[in-house]
């Protein structure tokens, strides 16, 4: 960094913007990444896949909506923190180079479809594994909430 500043101690003032632009995309192949960030749709979609994959547990071990009634809030957090922690591993999976992207070969966005399937179920699996292997502590805070604890 300090050779960084003394640099620019010159006295030659800031460098002009379309300087400053081409010594950036000098480096890049190293410093520029694209990155995959799902939005709109796809993040309601996700959320509401969560929410009915979490109703469908509680079921099983028997809780409901109105057995519960901090049940639903309890639900669409955990709903969202799933998904985030499915569109967080897309985001850090899925970041390319300039220079990638420059020389993918074929159909790049074929392949960065395929690519980005094979996370999206291998996330949203990963999710929901972790969650049923935590839902059996789930009745115990429940019981606790109930019983004012």
């Amino acid at each position: 960094m300090a050779a960084v500043w003394d640099e620019q101690k010159g006295g030659e003032g800031p460098l002009p913007a379309a300087t400053l632009a081409s010594q950036i995309l000098a480096r890049a192949d190293r410093d520029v990444t694209l990155v995959v960030h799902l939005v709109g749709e796809s993040q309601s979609l996700l959320v509401r896949h969560f929410i009915k994959f979490i109703e469908t547990e509680l079921a099983k071990r028997g809780m409901s909506y109105g057995v519960h009634p901090l049940l639903r809030p309890f639900v669409e957090t955990h709903a969202r923190e799933l998904s985030d922690f499915v569109l967080q591993g897309i985001g850090l999976r899925h970041q390319f180079g300039l220079q990638t992207i420059e020389t993918m070969a074929g159909d790049p966005a074929r392949l960065l479809r395929v690519d980005l399937w094979d996370s999206l179920q291998s996330h949203v699996n990963d999710a929901q594994r972790h969650f049923v292997s935590d839902a059996r502590g789930l009745q115990r805070i429940l019981d606790q909430i109930e019983s004012g604890a």
